[in-house]
């Protein structure tokens, strides 16, 4: 491999269509697309200061870097991308990718970023902004911390382990999602989503896990969790106490005590959900609101 070490380098396009390179220690700073069309790079120790640094590449191996600010929207159509024990402080970091692996990567200002990405495997990654991974596929994702609103709308095949997601609007219009371990803190989780599975995790949510089809809880706790389970085909099995629940499709609901069980008949059949509680405080059969 050609090695590119400790250089300065400016001018749109700096290195553009490099290929089969080692570059080590090296700072690209103000030009775009630096590495525009690159492929088979090995990139360690580097700087990227701006914009579109890895658009249209291939084969790119990045490890000790740091991606500041203005390397915003920085990787895009690029396929094939390991990045390990680096910074992405820029947002908009990937779009429509294919093949990335992150490992010990903060993304502090992630800001839409991982849309319309395939093939993705995540491990240590902290980050931090809305609308994280939308419309992304085939992701598995372990030891993830996320602080951000509106995170995987769309998202299709996730398997995700051991994270933290703080994050109203969690998971809509999501299919085919399994969460293993974790820590699930916002909104509205999971509307308008088929085949949510969430095993060992602890849940808040207002309004949560509704207007799913095909939803199933095991060995889960849901904390100040008030009005859920709307309109949702469920398999569920609660430990401890749920706040209420509301007018749920169809399935089963487990739970060792239900705050309050609001069932109205004219908006659901009755008949298709069996309530399996140790403890129901209150029944009521429409929303106060409506009263």
């Amino acid at each position: 491999m050609k090695e590119i070490n400790q250089q300065y380098l400016t001018g749109e396009r700096a290195m553009f269509q490099a290929r089969d390179c080692h570059i080590s220690y090296c700072t690209f700073a103000d030009g775009e697309s630096p590495l525009k069309e690159s492929g088979n790079l090995e990139i360690d120790n580097t700087l990227f200061k701006w914009k579109y640094p890895l658009w249209y590449s291939r084969n790119v191996v990045i490890r000790d870097c740091a991606l500041f600010e203005m390397a915003r929207a920085g990787i895009w159509y690029t396929d094939n991308i390991s990045i390990t024990d680096t910074m992405i402080e820029a947002p908009k970091a990937f779009r429509r990718c294919r093949g990335v692996k992150l490992h010990n990567v903060d993304l502090p200002n992630a800001s839409e970023t991982l849309w319309n990405c395939q093939d993705v495997e995540m491990d240590r990654v902290m980050a931090r902004g809305d609308y994280f991974a939308m419309n992304s596929r085939d992701m598995v994702i372990r030891n993830f911390e996320l602080v951000g609103n509106y995170s995987f709308d769309g998202g299709v095949n996730l398997e995700i382990h051991n994270s933290r997601l703080l994050s109203k609007d969690a998971f809509w219009n999501a299919e085919n999602v399994t969460v293993y371990d974790s820590f699930i803190s916002g909104e509205y989780l999971g509307w308008n989503s088929r085949n949510i599975t969430l095993v060992n995790c602890t849940i808040e949510s207002l309004q949560g896990m509704c207007y799913i089809d095909n939803l199933v809880m095991k060995n889960c706790r849901l904390l100040n969790t008030t009005l859920a389970f709307e309109y949702a085909q469920a398999d569920v099995e609660i430990i401890g106490m749920v706040d209420s629940v509301f007018n749920p499709k169809g399935g089963i609901i487990r739970a060792d005590r239900i705050g309050e069980l609001i069932m109205d008949g004219r908006k659901v059949r009755l008949d298709q959900t069996e309530i399996v509680a140790g403890e129901i405080l209150k029944t009521s059969d429409r929303a106060e609101w409506e009263d």
